[in-house]
C-alpha cells in the first residue's frame, strides 16, 4: 500500500522541504501577497530519483523567473542519511528544531523554521502511525522480535526507552516490518500488549518466533501466540562472547561462525 509506506513518508518529507526552500527564494508563501516577493510559482516538473527506499516520485517547483532545483538532487543522488535522520528525529519524541534544521542544511537546503518543523513532524507522525496501524492479511508463520534502547526527551528530561520491532515473513517468503512500539521497559506486560496489538491487526498463523532469551518476552509469546520459540543466534553469539576475554574475542567469533 503506497500511501503508508516508508517511501511515501520520504516523498512527503522531501516535498515539504522543497516547498519551504522555494518559499525562501520567492520571499512569500503560497497565495501570500507580499511586497518583498521576488517571483511567482509556475507549476511543477516531475522527477523520480532512485534510492534504497525505491524510486521517489517528486514534484519539483518551477518559477516564472529564474529556476529552482533542489541541492540534494544535483549530484543525482538523494542525501539519504540526512533524509532518514530527519524522519527519525521528527518521529522519535522530543524533536529539536535546531537538530532538524542542521539535518536539513546537511541536505543542501537553506534551513527550516520552527513552524515548518511542526508541520513536517505532524505529517510524518500521521503517516508513520498509518503504516504501523495498517491491517495485516494472510498467514505469517515466522516472526522476529527485538528491542534496542534509545534516549528520548520526556517532560523536559532525557530518559532511556525501549524501542521494540517486529518483522514477519508470510507464506510467500516476503518479509515486512509489522510493528514498532516504544515503552519504558521490556517487561512481560509491555510485550504482551504489543503482541496482542499485532494479533488484533490480523497477524495470524504464527508458528515460530525468533528472539532473545528475555523471560518476559518468552512468557508473552506463549500467552499470545502459543507458538514455538527459538533463540536468536546473533544474541546467543553476543552473550557467549561476553564470557571471552577481549584479546581472544576475534578468534572466538571465527570459531563460532565456523561451527
Amino acid at each position: 500500500m503506497r500511501g503508508i509506506s516508508l517511501r511515501a513518508v520520504a516523498e512527503a518529507v522531501l516535498q515539504l522541504l522543497m516547498e519551504a526552500d522555494v518559499e525562501g527564494l520567492i520571499g512569500a508563501g503560497r497565495y501570500e501577497r507580499n511586497g518583498e516577493r521576488m517571483t511567482w510559482r509556475n507549476g511543477y516538473r516531475d522527477r523520480a530519483p532512485d534510492t534504497r527506499l525505491g524510486s521517489l516520485q517528486l514534484r519539483i517547483p518551477k518559477l516564472r523567473q529564474g529556476s529552482y532545483f533542489p541541492p540534494f538532487l544535483e549530484a543525482r543522488k538523494v542525501s539519504e542519511k540526512a533524509l532518514i535522520a530527519v524522519i527519525q528525529e521528527a518521529w522519535i519524541g522530543g524533536v529539536s528544531t535546531r537538530r532538524v534544521d542542521d539535518l536539513v542544511q546537511a541536505m543542501g537546503l537553506s534551513g527550516i523554521s520552527k513552524s515548518q518543523v511542526s508541520k513536517l513532524c505532524k505529517d510524518i507522525d500521521e503517516r508513520v502511525h498509518a503504516f504501523l496501524d495498517r491491517p495485516l492479511a494472510g498467514e505469517w508463520p515466522y516472526l522476529w522480535l527485538d528491542a534496542t534502547y534509545l534516549r528520548q526527551r520526556e517532560g523536559g528530561r532525557i530518559v532511556s526507552v525501549a524501542a521494540i520491532i517486529a518483522v514477519a515473513a508470510n507464506t510467500d517468503g516476503k518479509r515486512e516490518i509489522v510493528g514498532l512500539h516504544i515503552g519504558s521497559s521490556e517487561a512481560e506486560t509491555f510485550w504482551s500488549v504489543f503482541l496482542k496489538s499485532l494479533a488484533r491487526r490480523g497477524l495470524r498463523g504464527v508458528k515460530l518466533v525468533i528472539s532473545d532469551a528475555h523471560e518476559g518476552l518468552k512468557a508473552a509469546i506463549r500467552r499470545v501466540f502459543s507458538a514455538t520459540w527459538q533463540r536468536c543466534r546473533v544474541h546467543w553469539m553476543r552473550n557467549a562472547l561476553s564470557y571471552v576475554a577481549k584479546t581472544q574475542q576475534s578468534g572466538g567469533r571465527r570459531a563460532v561462525l565456523i561451527r
